[in-house]
């Protein structure tokens, strides 16, 4: 689990899980389109954030992550943004994201 701590371990931020993750259809084959619930610890306490999120394939063979939440988030976006980032490369590396 991925943990970001601020200034003086005044406020935590844990990535528990991504729950109910959905591939949306798109027809272009270099990109993947997905929608589903994070499980973000903040403060010590769970709450869940619906998101959505998409895996680009550049000619490169760089994956570009970007993370858009559909509900409001009390909390600094960049460091959530990042760790969540962070945790959909390792499910995509690892196999854990629906086909």
């Amino acid at each position: 689990m991925n943990t970001v701590v601020s200034k003086g371990e005044e406020s935590k931020m844990k990535i528990i899980s991504i729950k109910d993750m959905i591939r949306k259809d798109v027809p272009i084959y270099y990109r993947r389109l997905y929608t589903g619930v994070a499980v973000i610890e903040l403060n010590d306490r769970p709450t869940d954030f619906r998101i959505d999120f998409s895996i680009e394939s550049k000619p490169t063979g760089h994956k570009e992550i970007a993370v858009s939440f559909i509900d409001t988030i009390d909390y600094p976006l960049i460091p959530v943004n990042r760790e969540l980032k962070t945790y959909i490369s390792e499910l995509d590396n690892n196999g854990g994201l629906p086909d």
